[in-house]
C-alpha cells in the first residue's frame, strides 16, 4: 500500500458536483492499494498515519500527531499511486489492484483508520471520478509505502 499524506487547513471531495467529504484542519490521505497487500499492510499503514507528529505544537515545532491536534481525515481512493513510468511516457497501472481486491481492503482500511483515530473519516467513492480541493498547509506532503518501511 502507498499513501500520500498532506496536512491540510481545509479540504473537500466533490463527486457529480456534489460534496461527499469535507475537513478544516486534518489530514489527505490518497491510498493506491497494490494485489499483494493484506490486513498487516493497513494496521501498519493506519498506526503510522495517526501518530505521525506532522502537527504544530505550543513552539511551532511539528510534534504533534493528528490525535493530539484533534483534525479530521479525508481518504482518497488513488490507484494511479502505483504508476509504473519505466517503459516509454504512457504509466503502466498493473501493479494496483483490482476492484475484487482493492474494495475490501478499501473498506476495511477505512474501518481500521476509524477505529485508530477514535472517530469516523470523510471518504470520496471507490472508482468514481472525484474532484479533491484542498490547501496544503506547510506545505506537509509525506509518502509512505507499507512494502518499503523506512
Amino acid at each position: 500500500m502507498r499513501v500520500v499524506i498532506q496536512r491540510v487547513s481545509e479540504a473537500a471531495v466533490t463527486i457529480n458536483q456534489k460534496i461527499e467529504g469535507k475537513i478544516a484542519l486534518g489530514l489527505v490521505v490518497l491510498l493506491g492499494i497494490e494485489e499483494s497487500d493484506g490486513p498487516e499492510d493497513i494496521e501498519w499503514l493506519c498506526n503510522k498515519i495517526v501518530n505521525l507528529r506532522i502537527f504544530p505544537d505550543d513552539k511551532g515545532q511539528m510534534n504533534k500527531s493528528i490525535l493530539q491536534a484533534g483534525g479530521d481525515i479525508l481518504l482518497i481512493s488513488q490507484f494511479t499511486l502505483h504508476a509504473s513510468t519505466k517503459k516509454g511516457n504512457r504509466p503502466s497501472y498493473i501493479k494496483a489492484a483490482k476492484p475484487n481486491i482493492a474494495i475490501p481492503l478499501y473498506e476495511t482500511f477505512i474501518e481500521t483508520l476509524q477505529h485508530q483515530l477514535g472517530k469516523p473519516i470523510y471518504t470520496g467513492i471507490f472508482g468514481a471520478d472525484m474532484k479533491v480541493a484542498l490547501v496544503n498547509d506547510g506545505p506537509v506532503t509525506i509518502s509512505i509505502d507499507s512494502k518499503n518501511r523506512e
